[in-house]
């Protein structure tokens, strides 16, 4: 794996970042759901208020994957947490050890910043990825179930009110 390189994504990388988001997206059967535009993207990763951050892995010749990620919050623990949000290496570098670099790469940077844990969420069909994460030491949380509200749903809830004017 001497000829894959990882950095930091930089602001010059979104187009790409878009690119491999739709290519995730596509693989995991919503390309309709991959919305996101440059705007987004910069505001989420180089804005003022960024709250994401990417990882790249190339070779001399292209991008060969990404990995994005952001920091969450344990009380249990009392520390941070490394969420993986999207971890995606293209078919054509898959089983050259690209992943597990990128893997490896996230497992430092939550080392080094102090991290609980590292948690992501992985579609029940896809096998590769569950071996993947299966032989890397993770623990699948069976017994979770993950919820996503949307924006109708959040604007819904929104709207019944928090009682902030309550006396």
């Amino acid at each position: 794996m001497a000829d894959v390189r990882l950095r930091p994504a930089v602001v010059a990388d979104i187009p790409t970042i878009l690119d491999l988001i739709r290519e995730l997206a596509e693989f995991e059967r919503a390309p309709e759901s991959a919305t996101a535009t440059p705007d987004l993207m910069y505001d989420a990763l180089f804005g003022p208020r960024a709250v994401a951050h990417a990882i790249m892995a190339e070779d001399a010749a292209e991008t060969l994957g990404f990995a994005l990620y952001f920091f969450n919050f344990s009380t249990w623990t009392g520390r941070r947490g490394l969420y993986l949000e999207d971890f995606y290496v293209r078919p054509s570098a898959r089983g050259r050890g690209t992943g597990r670099m990128l893997f490896a790469r996230l497992a430092r940077i939550a080392q080094d910043t102090g991290c609980s844990r590292m948690e992501l969420s992985v579609l029940d069909w896809n096998e590769n990825a569950i071996r993947f994460y299966d032989r890397q030491g993770g623990t699948s949380l069976d017994d979770w179930k993950h919820y996503r509200f949307g924006v109708e749903a959040i604007a819904r809830i929104a709207a019944q009110g928090d009682d902030r004017d309550a006396k």
